[in-house]
Parts: structure tokens; sequence; C-alpha cells
């Protein structure tokens, strides 16, 4: 997995964007963005002494808490394993986060 700490604050990050986990959710983005990932693991299964995630949820959200939680939810799949499930998160983040800086730059 492409994942480490960044230099600077020491937190996680996979393909440039924060890493963070509860439990069996991990939130992958900036909060301050105005999209993150959310990736819930559903099904784990042992092998060897490591637990792997075999069905993961992956949710594109928006950060907007005045939001009710169903509206905010963008896109939505489920995905055999945890690399299948961040892979299509990261892809769906990275082209959200560009839209906005489109319309951003054609309203200029």
């Amino acid at each position: 997995m492409a994942e480490k700490k960044d230099s600077e604050t020491g937190l996680m990050t996979f393909k440039g964007h924060l890493v963070s986990r509860a439990s069996n959710t991990i939130y992958i983005g900036n909060p301050s963005d105005k999209y993150i990932v959310m990736l819930q693991l559903q099904n784990m299964q042992q092998i060897g002494e490591v637990d792997v995630a075999t069905n993961v949820i992956v949710q594109l959200q928006h950060t907007d808490q005045s939001m009710k939680l169903k509206e905010r939810v963008v896109k939505k799949t489920d995905k055999d394993g945890l690399y299948n499930a961040m892979d299509i998160g990261i892809i769906w983040l990275e082209r959200a986060l560009n839209e906005g800086k489109t319309e951003q730059k054609a309203a200029l």
C-alpha cells in the first residue's frame, strides 16, 4: 500500500491524502476540503495472524455538516478488498476536488 507518514505533520497519507481510522471505518481526505471518502470495513478474514478486509463499502461524501447525512453521500459502491476500495475512493475524491477547482477558475 502506498501509505506513508507526512514528513511535516507526521500524519498518515495515501497518495497525498490524509488517512485516519476509527474502528472499522477509514477516512481519506482533509475534513476542511469539500469532499472526503469513507471506507467501512464490512467483512474481515484472518490470513495468518492478520485480519484482511474482504468487503468494503466506499462513499464519497460532502463535508458540509449542515447537510443531512443521506444528502452528504455523493457516490457509493461495494468493493472486494481494501486496496480496490481505496483505489476507487481516491479516484472519486481527486475528480470531485478537481471539479471544484475547475468551477472556481471558470467563475473568475
